[in-house]
Formats: C-alpha cells, structure tokens, sequence
C-alpha cells in the first residue's frame, strides 16, 4: 500500500549533499571499468560547499508536486502516472522506490544549473536522505551510507538506460577528498575509497583551488554517450589508459601536497582530454583553461565539460593571480563567475 506523507510530514524535512570536482571521471562508468579492472580504474574527486538541499512538506494525498530552483514551473503528478523519462524522472523514480506521495519535494543548489559538478545526482542523494529521515520517524531502520549509495546509484543507471558512473552519488554521500578505486566484479564492495586529506589538509587545498563557472550549461549524457562509444571500439581506448595512470599520480602528488606536481598532472590528463574528449571543450572553457595553464597551474573541465565548470589547482600565489585573470575573462559573459567555495568533508547530511 503507498503511503501519504500529507499526515505524515507534520513540518518540512531537510537534508543537503555536497556537489563535487573530478579527475579522472568516466572511468567509473561500469562500461570502461569493468572491462578494464586489471589496471585498476580510478577517479578523484572534491567535495564543495556548494550543496543542493531538499525539503519535503505535505501535499494532496495521491498527488506528488515537484520544484526547482532553475525551473520556472512546479510540476504535479498523480502518485500512479509518474513518468520516469520527465526532466524530474530519476526523483519520482526515488518517490516511487519509497512508495508515497502527498508531498511536495523543493530542490535548491547553492552550485549554477547544469554545471558539470553531479548537481542532479547530488539532489537524488539529498532527496533519498530526507526520505529515509522520515522512515527512521516512524520507526524503521535507517540506510547506511553505502547502501544509500547503492540506492542512488542504481535508481539513476537504469533510469538513464545504462552507462551511469557512480562518482558524483560517492561524492555526495561521503564528502571529503577520495581517490576512488572501481573494482565493479566484486558485488559486495564494488569500490575502494582512500580519503586523501584529513580536515586541516583538506582546508590547506582550498586555498590551492580555483572554480568558474563558464555561464554556458551542459548536457553530459550526450557527451559521455560518444567518449564510451569510442572507447568501447577501441578508437580511443589507448588514451583512456593513459588517463588513468595519470590520474593516479595525480593522487599521489595531491595527497603529498605537491601542488606544482599535482598541477603538472592536471596538465598531463587535460593535455591527453584534447586529444580523445575535444567535444568537452568549449570557446570560453578553452580560454579559462589557457590562463590556468599560462600561470603555472593546472586545470581541467568538471565531469563531462561541454560548458559548465572549470577548475585549476596550483601554488598559492599563481591561484589568486588566475582568479583575477578568470574574473576579467568571465565578467562580460551573463551568469559566468569566479565560484566562492571550499572542500565540504561532510557528506550527505
């Protein structure tokens, strides 16, 4: 029987989630890692402060309303015609998991709209936790953190018809900074996580990172679509592998606080990105990327690029010099800007 939160939520229930930074993204994607586990197939990523936040409060019984910050209607749906293909699917695909309506779901985001930071992956995570906040009110168990996971995961994979990584969910739920080991043969531990910072480092390396966003939105689906086809016919396969061992050394250097080596890394895997993921990048992107590596940093874009967001890291002084150059390059472009924000080291809350 589906259960009506409309009696059930006597005031708003809240939780919020981390979005997050990334070298090394695709090779969580189940259709690379897999095939490929005998070189072990990494990914890091950082958490942000920029967290997406979702609040339930009561509704219509039978009835389901979503809205979003960046979307200018509020969506209503009955509780037994939710279409998991709507722009909302992988939400009302979490709803119908837990199995209620009567609730109006609020998604917010401290991070731009489609920026390439895991944004809708981060909101399913918040979404789940604030729904299991109210099965634990009632009484019943709470998801652990890996199940969560799991949860998410799988719910966004088989929504999006397969070739859905995992990393932005893992951000999300765990924070911090983590070098990512996908091991996806092993169905009870489908992932090794080493965190690379304690919380005094991981407050060091925010003042080694610089974030824009490019005032142009992505669609990663699509670009991610072509990188796996073309990984998957052996076009691009050689480049990939070549990624993944960089990205490795990346860790190494990032753990090490090594930040003129990390930056020399960043500028390896982004040099490799041109050649197998020159979709990614964009006018403005290049640009910004440019300025990075021109003073003595490293840069990439965030998850599929295409627009949306670009990071560097570097040596204290080479970063504030890049944020002014960033800042002058993205002030004439609407909605483009420098991001305020650090390391987040707690996850889903």
């Amino acid at each position: 029987m589906s259960i009506s939160l409309k009696d059930i939520l006597t005031g708003p229930i809240e939780a919020s989630a981390p979005c997050r930074l990334d070298s090394g993204g695709t090779w969580d994607i189940k259709a690379m890692a897999l095939p490929c586990e005998h070189i072990s197939p990494v990914t890091v990523n950082m958490a942000l402060d920029l967290r997406s936040s979702v609040t339930l409060s009561p509704f219509e019984d039978s009835r389901i309303r979503i809205s979003s910050q960046g979307f200018s209607d509020r969506e209503v749906f009955h509780k037994d015609d939710l279409p998991f293909d709507h722009p909302f699917g992988i939400f009302l695909a979490a709803l119908s998991f837990f199995n209620v309506h009567g609730v109006h779901v609020h998604i917010s985001s401290a991070s731009p709209i489609k920026s390439a930071m895991g944004g809708s992956s981060t909101a399913l995570i918040a979404l789940l936790k604030a729904l299991d906040k109210v099965r634990v009110q009632q009484g019943m168990s709470g998801l652990d953190p890996r199940r969560l996971l799991h949860l998410a995961y799988s719910l966004e994979d088989g929504i999006s018809g397969g070739n859905c990584g995992i990393q932005d969910q893992a951000a999300a739920v765990f924070g911090g900074v983590h070098l990512w080991t996908w091991r996806y043969s092993n169905p009870l531990k489908p992932f090794t996580r080493k965190r690379l910072f304690t919380k005094k480092g991981e407050r060091i390396l925010s003042s080694h990172l610089a974030v824009a966003y490019s005032g142009r939105s992505h669609i990663s689906s699509l670009t991610n679509r072509k990188w796996i086809g073309d990984f998957l016919s052996g076009k691009t396969r050689q480049g990939w592998l070549k990624v993944n061992a960089i990205v490795q050394r990346f860790a190494e250097e990032l753990q090490a606080m090594r930040w003129e080596e990390a930056a020399r890394q960043l500028r390896q895997e982004m040099a490799l990105r041109r050649e197998i993921t020159p979709e990614a990048l964009i006018p403005v992107t290049e640009t910004l990327i440019e300025q990075a590596e021109n003073a003595g940093c490293g840069a990439r874009f965030a998850g599929a690029g295409a627009g949306g967001t670009v990071w560097a890291i570097g040596e204290m002084g080479n970063i504030e010099k890049l944020k002014m150059a960033w800042e002058k390059t993205l002030t004439p472009i609407r909605g483009a800007k420098v991001l305020e924000c650090s390391i987040d080291n707690s996850g889903v809350r």
